[in-house]
């Protein structure tokens, strides 16, 4: 349904916010006067996950916990889920890796920003218990490195700011873009790449071979008199291709299938970006063939 993705100095307060903004939107779900679907609202954080704030001592520590966090991240999304993820998430790069992956499974999204001055972290970072706090070059690093959030791009907008001097978070605003904001859909950049089956490879070898050697078979029967001929590969694989009325040698047809195997090779190893799932059972591959040797025969 919805991707909320929280961003911030560390310390900055970003918890609160989300406490506030989950309870707005529960708040709303539950209200008679709402007729949308029913929905659940999830908050996946760095506490949630039982990440230590040390991580964030190492980039070595630092890479893992954020791999563990998008992959909890990826787990929750889903239509039936407005999700906040509560975090940091300040490299723009993450930020966009998770946008990609809402676009894939279609939800609506926005980015809010809390904001707050660096010695106000510091001063919240030194009140808090050790458990939760960062150490004190921690912070400093993390403050530095921070990649603030931009309206300007696609990834993180809508955005919307929320100033330490706020009391409370912009529900209105984030409400409409969670339930009637624009569902941008997957693109070429954004898709998961659709995977052929491990035997394709030796189904598309297989029938190839099989329909050349029918070919001649079927041209020594007739005696090269061409037109449309069925060839029966197996009980469920009987194509039909129409052959030029002369004699095709077999070079001919050992050329069309080299070239015919080297072009699908490819979709297979590297993966197709046609649309929906490829077929790749024998039928298929068959047909296919078919139809490539007709356009590249000459009469």
């Amino acid at each position: 349904m919805a991707f909320i993705t929280i961003s911030g100095y560390p310390c900055s307060g970003k918890t609160q916010r989300v406490e506030q903004l989950r309870a707005h939107l529960e708040s709303r779900l539950q209200d008679p006067s709402y007729e949308g679907p029913p929905l659940k609202v999830v908050v996946v954080s760095d506490d949630s996950l039982n990440l230590s704030r040390s991580v964030y001592n190492d980039g070595r520590a630092e890479k893992p916990a954020r791999g563990a966090l998008f992959t909890a991240v990826q787990r929750q999304m889903g239509q039936d889920t407005i999700l906040i993820v509560d975090s940091m998430n300040y490299i723009k790069g993450f930020r966009y890796q998770m946008y990609c992956a809402a676009r894939e499974h279609k939800l609506r999204v926005c980015t809010v920003f809390v904001v707050a001055t660096h010695e106000q972290c510091k001063e919240w970072n030194a009140s808090r218990d050790d458990s939760r706090a960062y150490a004190p070059e921690t912070l400093e690093n993390l403050l530095m490195r921070y990649e603030e959030p931009s309206s300007m791009v696609r990834w993180d907008s809508p955005l919307f700011t929320v100033p330490w001097t706020d009391a409370d978070v912009p529900i209105d605003d984030i409400w409409k873009a969670v339930t009637e904001g624009n569902v941008k859909p997957p693109n070429a950049g954004t898709q998961a790449v659709p995977k052929a089956p491990t035997d394709a490879l030796r189904t598309l070898e297989h029938t190839t071979t099989t329909m050349v050697a029918a070919i001649m078979a079927e041209q020594t029967a007739s005696g090269g008199l061409g037109g449309p001929v069925t060839l029966v590969l197996s009980a469920m694989s009987k194509p039909r291709v129409s052959l030029p009325p002369r004699n095709i040698t077999l070079s001919e047809l050992q050329r069309l299938k080299r070239q015919f195997v080297t072009v699908h090779k490819k979709a297979i190893t590297l993966g197709t970006t046609e649309k929906g799932a490829v077929d790749w059972s024998e039928e298929s591959i068959a047909d296919k063939f078919a139809v490539y040797i007709e356009g590249n025969l000459k009469p």
